[in-house]
């Protein structure tokens, strides 16, 4: 009889399989509900650039500071503090809202889809933030106007609009 997940050591694996690989149902439903939680910047920048609603507001959830320094065009700033006491003026709870903060390095993102999550809107988080929307090498906003940098070689993909995945 079973008694819910069961992981084991491997005896004389790697370092990356002490532990055993879930069973393949339980990965599928981990993946899947992965999926419904974050999505990635080259699908927001395509979802963005194609032209008419894409469906979600951007948010970005970082200090009027960092906003100023660079944030993704189109974007509306809502810092993660301030979640609570300025959504409702800003945010139509019937879209869906998608966040981002710096980069992988900073769960202000993560906080921040929580707390809109926690006041009922339906809310994923753009993996990778703000970093890897200019190391992909994408326009930006700044106090200065429009920039632009050259992607990151080892980040952005060969084709920017197919990574192959």
């Amino acid at each position: 009889m079973s008694t819910g997940t069961t992981t084991h050591a491997v005896p004389h694996a790697s370092p990356v399989l002490r532990v055993a690989p879930a069973p393949s149902a339980e990965a599928a439903a981990y993946f899947r509900a992965s999926l419904a939680f974050h999505t990635d910047v080259s699908d927001v920048a395509a979802a963005l650039t194609a032209g008419g609603d894409p469906g979600f507001v951007l948010v970005d959830c970082r200090s009027t500071e960092s906003w100023d320094q660079g944030h993704v065009p189109g974007a509306v700033h809502l810092p993660t503090a301030l979640v609570a006491e300025r959504a409702g003026q800003l945010l139509d709870p019937a879209v869906p809202v998608v966040t981002y903060c710096w980069g992988p390095a900073c769960n202000g993102a993560t906080r921040a889809a929580l707390a809109l999550a926690e006041l009922g809107y339906p809310v994923k988080e753009m993996l990778g933030g703000f970093e890897y929307w200019v190391r992909e090498g994408l326009e930006f906003e700044s106090w200065q106007g429009v920039e632009h940098r050259a992607a990151d070689p080892l980040t952005a993909p060969v084709d920017a609009a197919d990574c192959g995945c």
